[in-house]
C-alpha cells in the first residue's frame, strides 16, 4: 500500500492542475491583434485599440517607416499651398501601448493566424487588421511600367513620387504642355485628379504662364464635383485647362517616356511633363493573402469592415470594397473607428454599437476657393449603403468658398492628430 503525505498530495495536485489548465492558462494571455498598415486606416486602430483597451488588448502595427506622408493635402504642396514637411508626420502611438513593428509584412498564413514579416520572424493574431492602401496597376496603360514612372510619376502613393511631381512642375517654362492621364473608377480619392490639375494650374498661373497648357485625357466620362471644378477652371485659369472624355480622346493607345509622347487614337501629344495616374487595387499583402476578389480590391461585410472570406480578418480603407463609401483618408479613419469596436467587442466584450460611417472630401481649385462633397452611411444587405449626402454649389458666395477652405485646413489639423499623434 502506497501511503500519500501532505507533501506528495501538493506536488501531485500542482502537476495536474499544470496539465489539466492548458486553456487556462491560454486565456490569461492577453489577445492579440496585428494591423497590417501605418496610413489613416492602420494608424486609427491601433491607436483606438490600445487607447481604449487600456492595456487589455496587445496591438503591433507593422509599418516600415517611422514618418508618414499624407496623400491627401499632397495636391496643397504641389500648389504651393504648404510645404512637404506639413504633410509628414512621425508616429507617436508608443504612448498608448503600440508596438510598432518596422518592418514589411511579406505574406499572411490565415490557417496558422501568423504574420510572416520581411526578416522571416512571425506575428501571431486573434485578429487581423489589413489596411494595405493601394498597390499601382502599371500595365492598364499601354508603355506604362515601374521605371517609366520615374520620368512619368504617377504620384498616386505619398512620398518619392510627390517630390518628383513638384519637381517636374516648378521645372516647366511659359509654353509647356502638362498631360495628365485620369485613372477609371474605382481609385483613391475620386476629386484627386482635379484637385491636382487645379493646383498645378494655380503654380503656372502664379509664374506668369500665359500660353501653358494641362490636357486631361480621362477614361470616365464625368467625374466627382465636375461641375465645381469645370466653373472653377474657367473663372481661374481660362484656356489653360483641357478636359477630353473617352469621345474626344478615343482611349489611349501607348505612352513613350523617352519621346515623353501620349498617343491617343486620334493624336499623339507631345508633352513636357506626363502624370500618369494608372488603374488601381489593394495593396500585394491583401491579395497574396487571398482576400481580394476579381476586382482586385477586398469584399467586406458593411456591418464591421470583417473580410467575407475570413471572419479573423478586417480590411479597411482603401484597399475595402465600401460599397457608397469613397476611398479616401476620411473614410478609412471612419471605418477604423469601426474595426477597432468591432475588435474590442469580439476580444474583450468591449460594448459594441451599430455601424455608422462619414465622408468629406474637401478640394481646393483656387487660392480661398474650396469646395467639398460627403455623406453619411449606414450598412445595408451587408454592404455600405448612403443615407445622406452633400456637395458645395456652383456660384457660391466667395465668402462661403473661403470658409470651406478654412474648414479643410481644420479637419487636415484635427484627422492627423487623430490618426497620429
Amino acid at each position: 500500500m502506497t501511503t500519500i503525505n501532505r507533501r506528495h498530495f501538493s506536488t501531485g495536485m500542482l502537476a495536474a492542475g499544470i496539465i489539466a489548465m492548458p486553456g487556462v492558462l491560454r486565456a490569461q494571455a492577453k489577445p492579440k491583434v496585428v494591423v497590417i498598415g501605418g496610413g489613416p486606416g492602420g494608424a486609427t486602430v491601433a491607436k483606438y485599440v490600445a487607447r481604449d483597451s487600456k492595456g487589455a488588448i496587445d496591438v503591433t502595427m507593422v509599418e516600415p517607416l517611422d514618418k508618414f506622408v499624407t496623400c491627401f493635402h499632397s495636391n496643397l504642396y504641389l500648389g504651393d499651398f504648404k510645404t512637404f514637411d506639413q504633410i509628414t508626420h512621425p508616429y507617436k502611438l508608443s504612448g498608448y501601448g503600440v508596438k510598432h513593428v518596422r518592418q514589411m509584412a511579406a505574406a499572411i498564413d490565415r490557417d496558422k493566424k501568423q504574420v510572416r514579416l520581411a526578416d522571416g520572424s512571425t506575428l501571431s493574431y486573434d485578429r487581423l487588421v489589413v489596411a494595405p492602401g493601394i498597390d499601382i496597376k502599371f500595365d492598364s496603360v499601354p508603355g506604362y511600367s515601374e521605371a517609366a514612372a520615374e520620368i512619368m510619376p504617377h504620384g498616386w502613393k505619398p512620398g518619392a513620387q510627390t517630390r518628383l511631381v513638384k519637381k517636374q512642375l516648378d521645372a516647366l517654362e511659359d509654353g509647356a504642355t502638362i498631360v495628365m492621364l485620369a485613372p477609371p473608377n474605382p481609385y483613391r480619392c475620386p476629386p484627386g485628379p482635379y484637385e491636382r490639375v487645379s493646383c498645378m494650374a494655380h503654380v503656372l498661373k502664379t509664374k506668369g504662364h500665359t500660353k501653358s497648357k494641362i490636357v486631361v485625357i480621362d477614361p470616365k466620362d464625368k467625374f466627382s464635383k465636375m461641375a465645381l471644378f469645370q466653373e472653377g477652371w474657367q473663372k481661374y485659369y481660362p484656356g489653360m485647362v483641357e478636359w477630353m472624355d473617352p469621345k474626344m480622346h478615343g482611349g489611349v493607345k501607348s505612352i513613350d517616356p523617352k519621346a515623353m509622347t501620349v498617343t491617343t487614337d486620334f493624336e499623339t501629344i507631345k508633352a513636357n511633363m506626363v502624370n500618369v495616374i494608372p488603374a488601381q487595387m489593394a495593396g500585394k499583402i491583401a491579395r497574396d493573402a487571398g482576400l481580394a476578389n476579381e476586382s482586385g480590391y477586398c469584399p467586406i461585410d458593411g456591418a464591421d469592415m470583417k473580410s467575407k472570406i475570413d471572419p479573423n480578418i478586417f480590411v479597411l480603407g482603401d484597399a475595402a470594397i465600401a460599397g457608397a463609401m469613397p476611398k479616401s483618408a476620411f473614410s478609412a479613419n471612419s471605418q477604423a473607428k469601426v474595426v477597432a469596436l468591432a475588435v474590442r467587442g469580439e476580444l474583450s466584450a468591449a460594448r459594441t454599437f451599430p455601424a455608422r460611417y462619414a465622408n468629406t472630401c474637401w478640394s481646393v481649385i483656387a487660392k480661398d476657393d474650396t469646395v467639398k462633397v460627403g455623406g453619411r452611411y449606414e450598412p445595408k444587405d451587408g454592404a455600405i449603403a448612403e443615407v445622406e449626402g452633400f456637395v458645395s454649389k456652383t456660384g457660391e458666395d466667395a465668402g462661403l468658398r473661403a470658409q470651406t477652405a478654412e474648414e479643410n485646413l481644420g479637419w487636415y489639423a484635427g484627422i492627423v492628430a487623430d490618426i497620429f499623434a
